[in-house]
């Protein structure tokens, strides 16, 4: 699992994402006396070198190799190995996507709302 790397004080202001985890995104620690900055033990990690995904699973979503679909035709190129990521498209050109999808036996990473039943 990925390491999430949180910005001083995040615990501590409602702005900075205290009770919301959105709003918690890494900002370098730049204070003189900054513990995260020194990494002391016991406070939040800092991205350091260490912490870089591995080549073989670096840009996969769930050890899938991600393609962009925009019209049916590109299906063909798809295997198993393939998780498909459907572009911004109509709903008439994205019910056929889906449907070609199932037939074929392949995963549709960005499927949901309206067309998740079909």
């Amino acid at each position: 699992m990925k390491k999430k790397f949180l910005r001083t004080d995040t615990r501590r202001f409602l702005r900075l994402g205290k009770k919301k985890k959105s709003l918690r995104k890494w900002r370098r620690a730049k204070g003189v006396h900054s513990k995260i900055r020194r990494k002391r033990k016991g406070y939040p990690a800092k991205p350091s070198i260490g912490y870089k995904t591995d080549k073989r699973t670096f840009g996969r979503i769930n050890g899938l190799i991600p393609i962009l679909i925009s019209n049916p035709k590109q299906l063909e190129k798809a295997t198993k190995e393939n998780i498909l990521i459907i572009a911004k498209v109509g709903a008439k050109k994205k019910i056929e996507i889906i449907k070609r999808a199932n037939e074929l036996g392949l995963k549709i990473a960005n499927l949901g709302g309206k067309n998740e039943s079909s």
